[in-house]
């Protein structure tokens, strides 16, 4: 299944992908992108996204955690 993480920050995204990387090799390093959210229409509220997939529940566990820890949230997409 399809998970957005969603971060305010370029470089909180960045380094949350590179540990995700880290922890799950087999993703490789997930790319980040910049990318408005349904309800927004303002270009300066886009937000910084890492799209991953093929995480199971106990494994979001642990993305969950680290997500929070940067002020982010998980979204399924």
């Amino acid at each position: 299944m399809r998970q957005l993480l969603v971060f305010g920050e370029r470089d909180d995204a960045e380094e949350v992908a590179e540990t995700l990387g880290e922890w799950f090799p087999e993703l490789g390093v997930p790319r980040v992108v910049r990318e408005t959210l349904a309800g927004e229409d303002d270009a300066e509220d886009a937000q910084w996204v890492i799209d991953i997939q093929g995480l199971g529940e106990d494994m979001l566990a642990k993305v969950d955690h680290l997500v929070d820890q940067y002020d982010g949230w998980r979204e399924m997409g």
